[in-house]
């Protein structure tokens, strides 16, 4: 018999990846700051944020890197190279966020 139990709130992180709730978080804080008629569910992991998928444009993306660097303790610099990989998906952007956060 195992002496660890592991509690029912309790989650295992495997291999640094986003859980799903980081990226429903995400999601959540990206449509309300976009005041964005859509639900969480409606962007998919995988799908674009920036141009086709979602349809965000550059000062969108801007919104967001504010309301996440605040929210999480993130840097985002606008002329980093690093964007276009970040922001390429709500996956990419949770799997940074997750390795990045302060907060």
């Amino acid at each position: 018999m195992s002496d660890y139990i592991m509690m029912p709130n309790q989650q295992q992180h495997n291999d640094g990846n986003p859980t799903d709730e980081l990226q429903q978080e995400i999601a959540e804080l990206v449509i309300s700051s976009l005041n964005l008629k859509i639900t969480p569910a409606e962007i998919q992991p995988d799908e674009p944020l920036y141009g086709e998928g979602l349809g965000l444009d550059s000062i969108d993306i801007l919104e967001v890197a504010l309301v996440l660097s605040k929210r999480y303790g993130i840097q985002l610099r606008s002329d980093s190279d690093d964007n276009a990989s970040i922001f390429q998906s709500l996956r990419s952007l949770a799997r940074y966020i997750a390795e990045h956060r302060t907060k």
